[in-house]
């Protein structure tokens, strides 16, 4: 049994090897199904997400998300946001790693870099939600918060909607200046960028998408007035208690839909409202497609808190593709030695025994055993543990 590893390069050597726009609609489709299947809820079990918040050496936390699926595998995603990552220390917002374990024996069979396949993911459930509570016909895209999720944001809903023009908001202007340079990739042909407030983004959009790392207590972003009566919103960064990013007024007038409701009603937009204000979580959204269509006329509101499941199906595509095309390598991550013996394999080995061809208790026995370094270092005789589970 081995470990596919998929690195930060794997992961982006499989993007290019696909394309970016086939890879983002293949990961759109295969979330939707992943809702749609009208036994997913009961195949799925997914705990709301847990982890550390901490103030020193650095703002930010460290997460954890798991995922089991019923009679196959097992999934967990840890990730840390740290909000001053960009500006101190040159690295993304959030890094993460994505891991997937084998539920018949515990086996960890794959581990990969998580950070693009966040980005991704995140985009991708903006799509899902705003084809069926946005208008078909959207064509003006707001973006407040111009950071790394607001490319794939716009990535995502360009490949639904025909995006012709896009507003955009950055508390750094150097941010949102730059937003369009950034976005060369996606070969947005006719499409026309126009930097201004996060309130005139607000007021001038179809699809609106908040990602931002505003401070706990630190929203709203915008201000509720003159909002289109029928815009769509993506609230994408609210992430943590107490952190939320549109107005409490907005929010009591629009159905607001969250991707998973245990988590959102901890720490996403959600969290702001009593539980009969609350529509559809993302599954019964796709499933009731139809059904919830209807509400395009009136303002609407995805509280996207990101959840495993999402993170799962990234990982899954991911995962096909490298495989096909010979990406990625395996390593021997696990022990695999006698099973009632901890110290099977270790004979010989430097440090393992006091001197070649000498037991453990014969060592401890001659009163001296040696490091890894061929240093004398004293033995002490203790009672027996049994191994830990």
């Amino acid at each position: 049994m081995r470990t596919l590893v998929l690195s930060a390069e794997d992961v982006a050597a499989t993007v290019r090897h696909v394309g970016l726009d086939a890879l983002m609609d293949e990961v759109i489709a295969e979330l939707h199904e992943a809702c749609d299947d009208q036994h997913g809820i009961h195949n799925y079990d997914v705990p709301k997400r847990e982890g550390f918040s901490y103030d020193n050496p650095a703002v930010g936390l460290l997460e954890w998300m798991p995922l089991l699926k019923r009679d196959a595998e097992a999934f967990i995603k840890l990730v840390g946001y740290h909000p001053n990552n960009p500006w101190k220390r040159g690295l993304p917002t959030v890094l993460s790693s994505l891991l997937k374990f084998d539920t018949t024996n515990g086996h960890l069979n794959v581990i990969a870099d998580g950070t693009l396949a966040t980005a991704i993911r995140t985009g991708a459930a903006s799509a899902v939600a705003s084809r069926i509570l946005a208008r078909p016909d959207s064509s003006k895209l707001g973006l407040i918060g111009a950071g790394a999720q607001a490319v794939t944001q716009l990535h995502a809903l360009s490949r639904l909607f025909p995006i012709r023009e896009v507003y955009v908001s950055d508390i750094d202007p150097r941010v949102a200046e730059s937003f369009e340079g950034r976005t060369e990739t996606l070969n947005l042909s006719g499409v026309s960028f126009h930097v201004c407030s996060a309130n005139e983004v607000a007021r001038s959009v179809d699809i609106l998408c908040t990602a931002t790392s505003v401070a706990v207590g630190g929203g709203p972003v915008f201000e509720d007035g003159a909002l289109s009566p029928s815009v769509h919103i993506n609230a994408v960064g609210s992430d943590f208690p107490g952190k939320t990013e549109l107005p409490r007024s907005l929010l009591d007038r629009a159905l607001v839909c969250p991707d998973y409701l245990p988590q959102a009603t901890w720490e996403g937009e959600c969290q702001a409202l009593p539980p009969e204000q609350l529509g559809p979580d993302l599954m019964q959204l796709v499933r009731g497609c139809s059904q919830y269509a209807a509400n395009r006329t009136r303002t609407t509101v995805f509280d996207s808190t990101g959840f495993a499941l999402e993170d799962y199906v990234v990982l899954g595509v991911l995962e096909r593709i490298a495989q096909q095309i010979g990406l990625g390598f395996e390593i021997d991550m696990e022990s695999r030695g006698d099973p009632h013996d901890p110290y099977a394999g270790l004979a010989g080995a430097p440090g393992a025994t006091g001197r070649v061809g000498m037991g453990l208790v014969e060592a401890m026995d001659s009163g001296f055993a040696r490091n890894g370094q061929g240093s004398e270092v004293r033995a002490v005789k203790a009672g027996s543990k049994g191994s830990k589970p």
